[in-house]
């Protein structure tokens, strides 16, 4: 008997020292909005804070009417007992349904309430007291509905579930808009996340619940961080024990580092199984695996160790042990020697850097309070709240996006809906061209013009776009006009705009028409002119047999003259080349002559007959 009131005063006390040890920090409590369209006298947003269990809409919102039921208003009983349903029919407003704290555990209340149809619990407080979080680690353990719950819950102040209360007993209808939009913060492209978590598997459900999870958000969250949308690092809360009891066989069985560094006990008992020194050793491996891999620019690779120890190496099996980490360490390929320094020595009377930091990470700063919950997730320094499930997960990881940016993971079926898919989402768009300016991102669709191709649309997006640039042209001809007739296309689409081309007028966009520049006189004006208006040009001739000079937009000559003059110009023609070819003829016999005269006055000739055709040549000079 003294042993189990030792046992249970030391957890009580290292609870309090850990406690002291965190007097900076503080508790914070994870609000997001309850808005109030209807009635008047009620509009307006109220805080509610997030329970810590149920799949809240992470950077989403969802829009109901409040019910509070007149029978089992603590919600401990089902409702099936009651013969009352809240389950909205089809076209109808989904239930929020209200209902009174006390009684049972807030998890119970949720179950009943969703078991009856409900889409979501609000729990008024029954006291006028600042906002807590709803949570379950009083019935770790003990109950097996915890992970079936679904609907997202909330808690109020007791004098705003009053003002509810009241309207309802009145026959108001109330209307409300639970916003998570805004419920974490999403200031960039990069989401960062922490993990809190624990090596123990000796937890009941729980510890399971985390198995699992972490098992089935691996491949999401490795690709996640392979492609750089996500920087993720794992954390390990460690206590210290008092220094009154360091030298205390409890102390030496939980503790490493002479008291530095401890867990509670696996199985709550000090007397068999695993001590909690053995969990502080693995949570530290764990912590230094992730140092290694982190070091080699492979962070993902903590997913793999932690999710193969956690099969290959159990408590239930008795397989908790270093050889067995080793083993799992070996076969990833991972440097067992920069671990092992990493760990240094347990029994050290001095403090290790690895603990030492995550004893002082898991005190709040700034926005971020305590982390007093394992497990949980602290998006973008946000303490995350709800169920520890892949999707659950995924879509608050989705809400740290700051909008536009989200991967393709995030717009999956399984984790949002796609607004576009209807009525293009009311953006604007073009049918023929099989343009929209609509674009899913996780928090609903936005309307922006759209880059096709390499061109960048502009304009409000909800009501028209225009293409912008050089290029613009190839996209459904720019939004402008384009007509062909007779085998001839005409365009009023330019770099800059839509312009009607000549020949034509009209806004460019969406009519352009021929001019008729023989009506308007702005061509063929000359006294013996004639005009024939085509389709964007025209064509001028001449009366009279004369010929149309375009240049001088004039007419001359009659078309016989015309005729006669060519006749004579080819004559001439002729004459020229003729005399050409003569003169030709008459230098290459002059040039030939004189080259013989030259060779025979020079006496280059020797041969007899040569000599005698040089006395023959030139006895007539």
């Amino acid at each position: 008997m003294g042993f189990q009131y030792t046992g249970a005063m030391l957890r009580l006390l290292v609870w309090v020292a850990f406690l002291l040890g965190c007097c900076h920090g503080r508790f914070l409590v994870e609000k997001n909005g309850l808005k109030v369209t209807a009635p008047d006298d009620l509009k307006g947003t109220y805080e509610c804070a997030i329970g810590n269990f149920g799949v809240p809409q992470y950077g989403g919102t969802m829009v109901g009417f409040v019910a509070y039921p007149k029978a089992n208003r603590k919600t401990c009983k089902s409702f099936d007992d009651f013969d009352i349903s809240y389950k909205a029919k089809p076209g109808a407003f989904p239930t929020f349904l209200l209902v009174d704290r006390g009684d049972c555990y807030f998890t119970k209340k949720a179950c009943n309430a969703q078991n009856a149809g409900a889409a979501a619990i609000l729990v008024a407080d029954d006291k006028d007291e600042p906002l807590i979080t709803m949570d379950t680690l009083e019935e770790s353990g003990r109950a097996d509905y915890l992970e079936n719950i679904t609907i997202p819950s909330a808690l109020i102040t007791k004098s705003f579930g009053d003002r509810l209360k009241k309207a309802i007993d009145n026959g108001d209808m109330i209307n409300v808009n639970l916003d998570w939009r805004e419920a974490l913060p999403h200031p960039d492209e990069r989401v960062e996340y922490e993990f809190w978590t624990n090596s123990n598997d000796e937890c009941g459900p729980k510890c399971d619940s985390q198995i699992d999870f972490v098992k089935s958000f691996k491949g999401a969250v490795q690709v996640l961080e392979k492609k750089g949308y996500t920087q993720f690092t794992p954390h390990y809360i460690t206590w210290y024990c008092p220094k009154a009891f360091i030298l205390s066989k409890q102390c030496k069985s939980q503790c490493i580092n002479h008291g530095r560094y401890c867990a509670p006990d696996p199985e709550q008992d000090f007397s068999k199984g695993y001590d909690g020194k053995d969990v502080v050793v693995q949570n530290l491996r764990q912590n230094c695996v992730f140092k290694v891999v982190k070091e080699h620019k492979k962070p993902w690779l903590w997913w793999d160790y932690v999710t193969d120890f956690a099969i290959r190496c159990p408590m239930k099996e008795k397989k908790y042990t270093k050889e067995c980490a080793d083993g799992v360490i070996k076969s990833l390929g991972l440097d067992h020697k920069a671990i092992d320094k990493c760990i240094g020595d347990p029994d050290a009377d001095e403090e290790n850097p690895i603990l030492k930091a995550e004893q002082d990470a898991q005190i709040g700063k700034d926005s971020r309070g305590d982390v007093t919950i394992l497990p949980t997730l602290v998006i973008n320094n946000r303490q995350y709240r709800g169920k520890l499930v892949k999707g659950a997960v995924l879509k608050a990881l989705c809400a740290g996006f700051r909008e536009t940016t989200e991967p393709a993971v995030c717009l999956s079926e399984d984790i949002q809906t796609n607004e576009c898919l209807e009525n293009n989402g009311g953006c604007w768009q073009d049918k023929a061209a099989n343009i929209i300016a609509c674009k899913d991102t996780f928090r609903g669709r936005v309307c922006e013009c759209p880059v096709v191709k390499g061109v960048k649309f502009v304009g409000a997006g909800y009501t028209h776009c225009e293409a912008f640039g050089s290029g613009r042209c190839e996209i459904n001809n720019g939004g402008c006009w384009k007509d062909t007739r007779d085998g001839r296309t005409n365009s009023a689409c330019t770099d800059d705009g839509c312009k009607c081309p000549d020949g034509f007028k009209g806004d460019g966009k969406h009519k352009c028409e021929d001019i008729d520049e023989c009506k308007e006189r702005t061509a063929c004006q000359c006294k013996e002119c004639k005009c024939k208006n085509t389709w964007g040009s025209y064509e001028c001739g001449c009366i009279g047999g004369l010929l149309y000079i375009k240049e001088h937009d004039t007419c001359c000559c009659k078309n016989g003259a015309t005729e006669t003059g060519w006749s004579f110009l080819w004559v001439i023609l002729f004459g020229v080349v003729a005399a050409g070819v003569a003169g030709y003829a008459v230098y290459k016999y002059r040039i030939r002559v004189y080259g013989l005269r030259d060779l025979c006055h020079h006496g280059s000739i020797h041969a007899p007959g040569q000599q005698r055709r040089c006395s023959e040549s030139f006895s007539s000079y």
